[in-house]
């Protein structure tokens, strides 16, 4: 199932839907097979699309972490913060604090 969605996604990518919503369901699909890498190349890239998608900065920051880098983990979800904190997001804003403070 998981890489038939994921192969679905990364067929969208480059084409008139692809956007922040494909490229963060495509990390999402891709951190939950067990590819960090390919999660944060692919988040990274939803953030170019919305800086502002603060689900996409937490996901990123999970996905440095699995990657083991950690300053990568806690940039991701100071901006993801900062962008919570900016849109209102209480509930991001306080998950990645969190993890924040957990990695730190």
């Amino acid at each position: 199932m998981n890489e038939a969605l994921i192969a679905n996604l990364r067929a969208q990518c480059g084409g008139p839907r692809d956007g922040a919503l494909l490229r963060f369901s495509l990390g999402n699909a891709l951190l939950g097979a067990g590819d960090a890498a390919g999660a944060a190349i692919e988040l990274k890239q939803a953030v170019v699309f919305d800086p502002a998608y603060s689900a996409a900065w937490k996901l990123l920051g999970k996905a440095s972490l699995a990657l083991g880098d950690k300053a990568g983990a806690a940039e991701a979800w100071r901006q993801g913060i900062a962008v919570a904190q900016a849109r209102g997001d209480k509930q991001a804003e306080k998950e990645m604090t969190v993890f924040l403070k957990r990695l730190g």
